[in-house]
């Protein structure tokens, strides 16, 4: 049985204006569910009837014009979703800009949407990106996103603003995004798109090593936490529950909760990927050592049910404002307390939470697992990305080859 979405213009009478009038909606039924969408037409309840008369004055034809001009670019939209979901509908139908060139509009269009879906990270990205753009150029338009243009502005960046590749990278990719949804909605053709072979193609960065060495890993293990440092031993234990349980970083850990341990096990899913991969989520599977366990009896929530958080770290029933805030908070104030045991320990490296994740998966190459069980173990949908988390061999691995060579 084919699911038909009906739409249909309607006088929205629950709340009057100080006017007497009332907003006329675009109403869409789907299923069970009905929403509402403003037109930005007011009208009384006679003037609204008039629209339906037989003869219409000038001004009652101009108005129903509008409105069926309104509820055909709906239509035009939702024929054109395979299958129907008012969230691409609404995502589809209020990025339609205010004026056609603007990049800052569809931007913000972008943005607007990001934010309303919880994805406050991508969102600042987004801002990021068009602050940057306009900072290089303003009042771009799509027509002015050219490769000459993108090769000016990577030359910019990082000539003048001083910025790297990756971050280079981050920005045009928003920006891309950008371009391909501008093409999907017919603002702009084809043959203006910058990006491929022979045309632009985004810089990756080179990735720098971030693994600790086994060594230096069993230094920061067995480093005694003063006790008058509370930020000291909380610190250790985070990091060492990331190392040990499959490199999983803080924003994950953060969000575990108690029904995602089942038996020896922790399995959840990456936020990092929840939405992108709905329709085949990939679960990680973590066994509980010794060590995490360890960890969790000295740093977890006492357990009123399934749904509470295992570490205090949210607030149960924050919003996505706050949630990230305090994520960020956690990092920040984590990352400072093991740059702080590194310092005392001598130990030349820039350690961070991500720190944690790098060298798990460089030890687990270097004790011979394959790359593919690495980034099952990673929650990569893609062995590239492992292969780029997994360290190079250090100058001693390589002498050491090297003299190996003439063991005859």
């Amino acid at each position: 049985m084919k699911i038909i979405v009906t739409t249909s213009i309607i006088l929205d009478k629950r709340r009057e204006k100080k006017n007497g009038k009332f907003p006329v909606k675009l109403c869409l039924n789907f299923i069970t569910t009905s929403k509402y969408y403003t037109t930005r037409i007011d009208l009384t309840e006679q003037e609204f009837q008039a629209l339906f008369a037989k003869r219409l004055s000038k001004e009652s034809n101009a108005i129903k014009d509008r409105l069926h001009s309104f509820e055909s670019q709906a239509k035009e939209i939702i024929a054109a979703l395979k299958p129907f979901s008012f969230v691409s509908f609404e995502r589809r139908f209020s990025q339609k800009p205010t004026h056609k060139g603007s990049l800052a509009s569809l931007y913000q269009h972008q943005i607007n949407y990001l934010n309303s879906q919880e994805r406050l990270g991508t969102a600042s990205s987004y801002q990021s990106s068009i602050n940057s753009l306009l900072s290089f150029t303003a009042n771009l338009s799509l027509e002015m996103i050219t490769p000459d243009f993108l090769n000016d502005y990577e030359h910019w960046m990082i000539e003048t603003r001083k910025a790297s590749k990756t971050t280079v990278g981050i920005y045009v990719r928003g920006l891309r995004a950008i371009i391909n949804e501008s093409i999907n909605q017919g603002l702009i053709p084809k043959e203006y798109y910058p990006f491929g072979k022979r045309k632009y193609q985004i810089p990756t960065g080179r990735n720098i090593k971030k693994a600790l060495p086994i060594s230096d890993i069993g230094k920061f293990y067995h480093f005694e936490t003063n006790s008058l440092f509370e930020g000291e031993g909380r610190a250790k234990d985070f990091w060492l529950f990331s190392y040990f349980g499959n490199g999983i970083n803080i924003k994950d850990i953060a969000l575990l909760k108690f029904k995602n341990i089942q038996g020896e096990y922790i399995i959840f899913e990456r936020a990092k990927t929840e939405r992108t991969r709905r329709t085949d989520p990939k679960l990680i599977t973590i066994y509980i050592t010794d060590e995490m366990r360890q960890i969790m009896i000295r740093r977890c929530n006492i357990k009123q049910s399934d749904d509470d958080y295992i570490f205090p770290i949210l607030e149960k029933g924050v919003n996505a404002i706050r949630k990230r805030k305090l994520i960020q908070q956690f990092t920040k104030i984590t990352n400072k307390w093991t740059k702080h045991i590194a310092k005392k320990l001598e130990i030349p490296f820039n350690i961070t939470t991500y720190t944690a994740r790098h060298s798990f998966s460089t030890v687990l190459k270097r004790s011979g697992a394959s790359t593919e069980f690495i980034s099952e173990a990673l929650g990569h949908s893609d062995v590239k990305t492992t292969e780029n988390y997994l360290d190079s061999f250090s100058n001693d691995m390589k002498k050491q080859f090297a003299l190996n060579l003439s063991k005859f």
